[in-house]
Formats: structure tokens, sequence, C-alpha cells
């Protein structure tokens, strides 16, 4: 897979000097996905994995409230569209609708009831072992790249993905593991946390997200509300916990 395109550049210091060079930039790209004939969304995003990504994002999104009601998936690569069939049209007319009206902000999880019910405990050994997996090449390459990847309880590699946005990134790790039990895994991101990273996680029944940048308030709100255990400034040494950390052991 490749994410990213060579380009040249000039190196230049602050005293006149300079030289040529090249330089791997991250690739992005879009797709629009259309769910049962309706445009509902086009997503930005590295131009790999991309029927991964679509069925991921109607999953964290809450376009489907399982994969079961993904009927068919169709992505037209030349043309960066995908065509989707679900089985629950009403609920994409609303998801539409209210994300159209522009009621999608920061209080949006406040009127959606996600509940992440999960009796699965995480060791700590095992959260530390898997930050290792956010040194990706692509990441070392590019430097522009966000790392997702999804764990087991026993610090097994589920799924992982590479991608311009950390959003989607998380979209694509559920995209690869749709279809299985998410409530014994723990998620690990390159990126921020607000309460749209949090509920895509909520979303697809992932109990535990382990972070090494910062959380956002809403993010913190949200998952408090929605049962998950909230991991941030995750290094070697250290992290820090904002919600539920009965999970840890």
């Amino acid at each position: 897979m490749s994410y990213s395109k060579r380009f040249p550049r000039v190196i230049m210091d602050y005293e006149g000097d300079q030289r040529p060079d090249y330089d791997d930039v991250a690739m992005e790209d879009s797709i629009t996905l259309f769910v049962n004939d309706m445009r509902i969304a086009t997503l930005i995003a590295s131009p790999e994995m991309l029927r991964e990504l679509c069925i991921g994002y109607l999953v964290t999104e809450g376009v489907v409230s399982s994969f079961e009601e993904i009927r068919d998936v169709n992505v037209d690569d030349a043309k960066r569209e995908a065509y989707i069939t679900v089985s629950s049209f009403d609920q994409v007319e609303l998801w539409h609708e209210v994300r159209s009206s522009g009621c999608v902000g920061i209080k949006w999880w406040t009127n959606e009831d996600v509940r992440v019910t999960s009796a699965t405990t995480f060791a700590k050994a095992v959260l530390k072992k898997s930050l290792k997996h956010l040194d990706t090449q692509a990441r070392r390459q590019t430097h522009g790249v966000h790392v997702a990847a999804l764990f087991d309880a026993t610090g097994k590699l589920l799924a992982q993905a590479v991608d311009v946005g950390r959003h989607s990134a998380i979209d694509k790790v559920v995209g690869i593991y749709v279809g299985n039990d998410f409530s014994e895994t723990f998620l690990l991101s390159s990126g921020r946390q607000p309460a749209g990273m949090v509920l895509k996680a909520a979303r697809a029944g992932i109990p535990l997200i382990l972070s090494k940048a910062a959380p956002i308030s809403t993010g913190v709100e949200a998952a408090l509300q929605a049962g998950v255990t909230l991991i941030c400034f995750a290094n070697e040494r250290q992290f820090a916990v904002y919600s539920h950390p009965e999970r840890l052991v």
C-alpha cells in the first residue's frame, strides 16, 4: 500500500545555505458515500482500504446499529464513490436530516443513547506493550498520518490502519474487524479524543480507548456517559485515565 507521494523540495537555513532534497508527503483523497441512493457524506482519507473505511464509517457514525444491516457495498475507485445498501432506510433518513440541519456539534452526543456494556478487564502491561504499534513505516516516512489499531485483552493485534485523518483511521480499523465482537477489545489511537472520536468507539462497542494524545472536554464527558474507559497521554512511563478506571488491572 502507498500512503505517500514523493515531491522535490529545497532545504534552507536562516543563514542562506540551501540544498535540494525530496520528501515523502502523506496522500489524501476524497470518497463520496451513498446509502440507499442518498448522498450522506464525502470522506477525506488516505486512498487505501476504502471499502473498510465506508463500512466502518456506517458503524461508528450510527448509520447502522449492526453490521448485519449492511446488504451490499460497491466502491468505484475511479469515481471515488461508494454505493451501499442497508436494510434500515428510515434510520438513514433520520441520520441525514439531523446532520444536514446543522444540529451536529459538541452536544450531539447528549441526544444519543450510546452505552458500552463489557465486563472485560485490561492489564496495564498489555496496554503499554501495544504502544509500539503506533510506530509504523508510513508514520516515520511522512510524519503526516495517524494510526489506529485494535487489540484483544491479551494484546493480540486484530486490525491496524494508517490514514491522514484520525477519524478515518478508526473507521478503517472497525471496518476491518466488523462482524466480530468488539466488547473484549481496546482501541489504540495516535489522535486527540473529542466526543466524535470517543463515540465512534462506543457505537462499535469498544470499551477502552488508549491514546498518546490529549483528551478534549467533550470526549471525557462522552466517555463518562457512554461507559468507555478513556486513557490519554500514554507513553512508556505512564498514562492518564479520565473515565471508568475499574477496567484496569
